[in-house]
C-alpha cells in the first residue's frame, strides 16, 4: 500500500527549541505543533519548569488553555484555588481565569498547553516578575 502524505507529523520534544518565558524565573517554552506544522486551529506548547521556577499570575480575557502535566509536579493557582498537579493531570483554564505556576520540587516539571491559534491575544499581568526572572 502506497503512503500518502496527509500533512500528519510526529514531533519529538527534543526537536523543538525551548526559549525562556518572559517575566518568569526558570521556565522554558517551545511550540510543538502550530502554524509551522500546518495546524490551522490550535497551538500546542511544551513548558518545562526548573526547580524553583515561577510564572507569575496573569490572565487572558479572550482565550482558554487546556493543559496536561507530562512529568513531575507543580503548584498551580487558578483564581482563588491553589492545587498541586502531577503527571497525568489535565487542567482547564477558561478565558479570564487568573493563573500562575510554581515548581516547589527538586525535579523539573513539564506540561503541555493547548491554546487557540489566534492572530494575537491579550495578557494581563497581575503580579510583578519574580526575582531572577527573564526580562528579555
Amino acid at each position: 500500500m502506497a503512503e500518502e502524505n496527509t500533512g500528519a507529523s510526529v514531533i519529538p520534544p527534543q526537536a523543538v527549541t525551548a526559549s525562556p518565558v518572559a517575566r518568569a524565573r526558570g521556565a522554558r517554552m517551545g511550540v510543538l505543533i502550530g502554524p509551522a506544522q500546518g495546524a490551522p486551529n490550535f497551538i500546542t506548547r511544551r513548558f518545562v519548569l526548573a526547580p524553583g521556577a515561577r510564572i507569575p499570575a496573569h490572565r487572558h480575557p479572550t482565550i482558554e488553555h487546556e493543559q496536561v502535566m507530562v512529568r513531575g509536579e507543580m503548584v498551580l493557582g487558578m483564581d482563588a484555588v491553589v492545587r498541586t498537579v502531577r503527571a497525568g493531570d489535565a487542567m482547564y483554564l477558561p478565558p479570564g481565569c487568573a493563573h500562575w505556576y510554581e515548581n516547589r520540587t527538586a525535579s523539573e516539571a513539564e506540561f503541555l498547553c493547548v491554546i487557540p491559534n489566534t492572530p494575537g491575544y491579550e495578557t494581563e499581568w497581575i503580579e510583578e516578575p519574580p526575582e531572577g526572572a527573564f526580562t528579555g
